[in-house]
């Protein structure tokens, strides 16, 4: 279990400014806010540091405008949403250089319980260039003298990326801690692969083995279930010598999926895989589809079969541990979503098991098919707790202070 220093360790935060790394990567269509979710799970953390009369500095990135200062990935418009939620008005500075002369005197003059949101740290081509380049340092240093020593990272989205803004910084500031966002990610990924409670069921889906090799590897050492759905299935059905017609495979990963099924069987971890699957004639909602044990010649596995669901099910009968990151099949099409949204519902339905969702796609599939609610900890950050499955360390976690 990661023991950091979180909000809770900082005292004699009165008169103090303290900079906030948030993941306000929102997505904007014309300017206008789609999704409040990012914004409102920054609101703690900031309330908690308003509370004690600190005066916050707020930063985050959008998109990836690699160095310009694009309009359409400007942070202006989470300025009144934040204003909004605070109930404080929050102070922007359309600032292309983010630490520039307007920004610093602002900074400056900020008062008790205040609140400054920076430009998109993106702007600055020097933001992703950390550890590689010493203009980056330069820009680190000069986003920490914004505030008074005192760093809160809370993007546990941006935690696998070693950047300016959440690694850089803390180079230069004395007091490093997370937010309650990050504290929250983890314990619940952290707990989830460290110290699970038994049995373990690890559910992974999506398109790709690759996307997944180091997570499937970490996780055969640590689980009682590996269920594997979706478009990576089909690599591990192909190399068992199985017929898949057209459907999604990775030819230079056949080996690598035979050596996971034989890992599986020397740890003892029962390793599903679909027994049947709905296959369609081409990668449309409305195509001819039927149910196959094996695919067709021409045409393509889009989602798992209903002998799968049922074996999938049972299998998360019981569980204790639940973690989950990827759909079983094409979600985003209702005649192909059947897989995802019975596999959703039956760890929905696990009322004393710890289940923690990570990965976009599953994200998206909980929150569409209405089952946010029912789960214990749907992650943030999609690469990023896809490298924490992975065992690896994350550098905007490894950043802030132990305990």
């Amino acid at each position: 279990m990661l023991n950091k220093k979180t909000v809770d360790d900082l005292t004699g935060l009165q008169g103090k400014k303290v900079l906030v790394r948030c993941d306000f990567n929102v997505p904007l269509k014309d300017g206008v806010i789609q999704n409040f979710n990012r914004i409102d799970g920054a609101v703690p953390t900031i309330k908690k540091l308003l509370d004690q009369g600190a005066r916050v500095i707020l930063c985050s990135h959008l998109g990836k405008p690699k160095g310009e200062p694009l309009p359409e990935m400007s942070l202006e418009p989470v300025a009144p949403a934040l204003s909004e939620r605070l109930g404080v008005e929050v102070k922007f500075v359309n600032d292309p250089k983010v630490t520039g002369p307007e920004t610093r005197k602002i900074a400056e003059e900020l008062k008790d319980g205040e609140v400054l949101l920076l430009q998109n740290t993106r702007y600055r081509v020097e933001e992703t260039k950390y550890g590689k380049d010493e203009s980056a340092d330069e820009y680190a240093k000069k986003l920490a003298s914004l505030c008074d020593g005192i760093f809160v990272n809370d993007a546990f989205g941006t935690a696998h990326r070693a950047h300016c803004s959440n690694v850089g910084v803390t180079k230069y500031t004395t007091t490093n801690v997370v937010g309650y966002l990050m504290e929250k990610e983890i314990k619940f990924l952290g707990q989830a692969v460290e110290n699970p409670v038994r049995p373990f069921v690890a559910i992974l889906g999506g398109a790709k083995v690759s996307d997944k090799i180091n997570v499937i590897n970490n996780l055969l050492d640590k689980v009682d279930t590996l269920i594997i759905g979706g478009g990576m299935a089909y690599t591990f059905a192909k190399a068992q010598g199985k017929e898949i017609g057209n459907s999604l495979c990775e030819e230079d990963k056949l080996d690598y999926a035979l050596e996971m099924i034989k890992k599986a069987e020397a740890k003892g971890v029962k390793l599903l895989l679909p027994v049947d699957n709905l296959e369609g004639k081409e990668f449309s909602n409305d195509t001819e589809r039927k149910v196959v044990s094996e695919i067709d010649p021409g045409w393509s596995g889009f989602d798992i079969g209903p002998k799968s669901i049922e074996l999938f099910k049972d299998a998360l009968k019981g569980a204790k541990t639940v973690v989950w990151n990827g759909p079983m099949g094409v979600f985003e099409f209702s005649n192909f979503a059947e897989g995802t949204l019975e596999v959703c519902r039956a760890v929905a339905e696990l009322s004393d098991a710890t289940t923690v969702i990570g990965g976009g796609d599953s994200v998206n599939a909980v929150k569409r098919l209405g089952f946010a609610d029912k789960m214990t900890h749907i992650s943030t950050g999609g690469g990023a707790s896809l490298e924490f499955l992975e065992g690896k360390e994350l550098p905007g976690v490894a950043a802030a202070d132990n305990k």
